[in-house]
């Protein structure tokens, strides 16, 4: 088989160890009506680093059976919202550490102090 890949979006992923569900949709014209249709197929893929996140896009490949309904194995994320938004809070988090008010120097609290 030549190698196919095709780029689709993990529908399920953390129920089962080093395996996300890809649903993987295109559009086909009926030959009737002339109307688009949008056709999808699901895949189970290896996820070797249990990496994946429900909601990213992917890039799968075809590969070797690695079980008995695993025919795909994952060759790169395209979009991850998951990570973006837990990249996104790691930064704010750090900007507000670095940027927190100082702590009040020994001659601003003896001045404080004293009144």
């Amino acid at each position: 088989m030549p190698p196919m890949s095709f780029v689709g979006t993990v529908t399920k992923a953390g129920f089962m160890r080093k395996t996300a569900t890809v649903t993987v949709s295109r559009w086909v014209v009926d030959k009737r009506t002339g109307k688009r249709i949008a056709r999808s197929k699901k895949f189970l893929v290896h996820d070797e680093q249990d990496q994946l996140r429900q909601e990213d896009s992917v890039v799968i490949r075809n590969c070797p059976p690695i079980s008995a309904r695993k025919r795909f194995t994952l060759e790169t994320v395209v979009h991850s919202p998951t990570r973006e938004r837990e990249l996104a809070h790691l930064v704010a988090r750090e900007s507000a550490a670095s940027t927190s008010i100082p702590a009040p120097s020994e001659t601003q609290s003896a001045a404080l102090s004293s009144q």
